[in-house]
């Protein structure tokens, strides 16, 4: 088939509707000045979707309704791939001098977890660096739960992420000796990631601009860093609010965004706290970041590891809640009160609101769930694991309380354990496709292939029961269509092998 034709320019209206019609569906914005590049674009998903022409390809856009796998070729033809190893170097010089050895600092000898999410990853060099810059700076790094999470909208960006194994124009910026450390030459000429470093990281396709984050449901809680670098730039100005909002909500409080210079705004970042270095601006969320403008910046170390420090001892683990007695339900004014808390981010406050209302009553599991997550969200897992505990004890057959207690064993580390509570969640609930996806999940990242597929088969045929626009319980709003997505695009990326 010979490749379409690209179009004259003289039908911009026509045009204008296309790039209307893919903001909608997709997330991706392109307003007058860009619509060459959506043309270039949809020329080659015109070849895969069948047409020879471009033109009669977008008439076809706006007179048929579009299915899952066509928006996903739309997808894999309009966003962009242009990256490579420890891009915008300046910004991972201060992430190596000040912002992780802080945050290693804080949490050494306590509750020693990392939470990193490379959002737009593209096909993973971004990801893979953060996994060798935290390889370097942590001797320990096997007595640390480290979760390094790498998302995308392009199946085919994360199918060559997963793969892990690039070629020299990757490594166009990386200093002398990078790919003889950390990558096996192969047998076509190009590197593979090595084992170790491979393994930190999970790719998983989201987006940004339609999915539901935070999420206990899809990891997407509670981070220390997220990098959307060369993202924002592709909103239009109501999803990049809407996109920046999302990702405050996802950092834990003192937690640092990092995006392209170009995207800085102090207008649109107004809720973080910026931190001007030469060469790079950062956000830090909360009053925790007021200080970073009042801090001397020091230029970033040598390539040597960094000074032993002297750490506070651990901390005691928090106080059980208090034994709740047996009176009425509480009201629901409360727990209103509290989930409307929670949609803004404001999870202190959420939980704050609901362990003032249990005073004297006793809480329904809608309470607890929202406490649960509330809590998570703020990274005071041991906080929402005894609450979970105390739910389960309360009433051990309500599957939902084991599911989040699987949920925050995951993020602590714990997957044995969290395996247990997803079983017994199955076993009170058979139909409980959440718990379906985090075992199929689990699997995948034990390399338990064949029990990951099955899961997902489970998943998926229970998801094909529902409307796509269900939403499924306790997922913090997830839908039965955008999960459908998810797996589908996981395994169009090879991503549960």
């Amino acid at each position: 088939m010979p490749f379409p034709r690209l179009p004259d320019r003289s039908h911009d209206a026509q045009w204008l509707r296309v790039s209307k019609l893919i903001a909608e569906h997709i997330g991706l914005h392109f307003p007058h000045e860009r619509l060459a590049d959506l043309q270039r674009g949809l020329a080659g998903a015109a070849d895969e979707l069948g047409f020879d022409d471009v033109a009669a390809c977008a008439d076809w856009l706006l007179s048929a309704p579009l299915t899952r796998t066509q928006l996903q070729v739309l997808a894999n033809h309009l966003t962009i791939g242009e990256t490579y190893f420890f891009r915008d170097k300046k910004t991972f010089d201060v992430l190596a001098s000040r912002v992780l050895p802080e945050l290693i600092h804080a949490r050494r000898g306590r509750e020693q977890r990392l939470r990193l999410w490379s959002a737009g990853c593209c096909s993973g060099e971004e990801a893979y660096s953060l996994a060798i810059l935290l390889h370097g700076l942590l001797p320990d790094l096997a007595d640390w739960h480290v979760t390094i999470l790498a998302t995308d909208i392009n199946a085919r960006f994360i199918r060559k992420a997963v793969a892990g194994s690039y070629g020299e124009w990757s490594f166009r910026d990386a200093p002398i000796g990078f790919k003889e450390g950390y990558f096996s030459r192969t047998d076509d000429g190009h590197y593979a990631i090595r084992p170790e470093i491979k393994k930190l990281v999970t790719f998983e396709h989201v987006n940004l601009v339609e999915d539901v984050y935070p999420s206990l449901a899809t990891n997407t809680n509670a981070m220390d860093v997220i990098f959307c670098r060369n993202v924002l730039m592709y909103f239009t100005p109501e999803q990049t609010r809407k996109v920046i909002g999302n990702l405050h909500h996802a950092l834990m409080e003192g937690g640092w965004l990092a995006v392209s210079p170009s995207e800085a705004s102090q207008a649109l970042f107004m809720q973080f706290v910026t931190l001007n270095c030469p060469g790079v601006i950062l956000y830090q969320k909360g009053d925790a970041g007021r200080r970073a403008n009042h801090v001397p910046w020091a230029p970033p170390a040598t390539a040597s590891p960094p000074p032993e420090a002297t750490y506070a001892p651990p901390e005691a683990p928090p106080a059980p809640p208090p034994e709740m007695p047996p009176l009425v339900e509480s009201g629901p004014a409360p727990r209103a009160v509290a989930a409307s808390l929670y949609e803004q981010g404001r999870y202190g406050e959420a939980a704050e609101t609901l362990l003032d209302s249990f005073a004297g009553r006793a809480p329904g599991p809608d309470a607890l769930s929202l406490l649960a997550r509330a809590l998570a969200n703020q990274g005071r897992l041991a906080d929402a694991l005894a609450w979970c505990d105390r739910w389960i004890a309360a009433d051990k057959t309500d599957a939902a309380g084991h599911y989040l207690r699987a949920v925050v064993l995951l993020e602590h580390g714990h997957q044995s354990d969290a395996r247990g509570s997803l079983q017994r969640a199955l076993y009170l609930e058979p139909n409980f496709v959440l718990a379906h996806f985090a075992l199929g999940s689990l699997a995948r990242s034990r390399d338990k292939h064949d029990e990951a597929d099955k899961h997902f088969a489970n998943t998926l045929d229970l998801l094909g029961r529902l409307q796509p626009y269900d939403v499924l319980p306790e997922s913090d709003g997830l839908t039965a269509g955008r999960l459908t997505e998810t797996i589908t695009a996981m395994t169009a990326a090879g991503n549960t092998r």
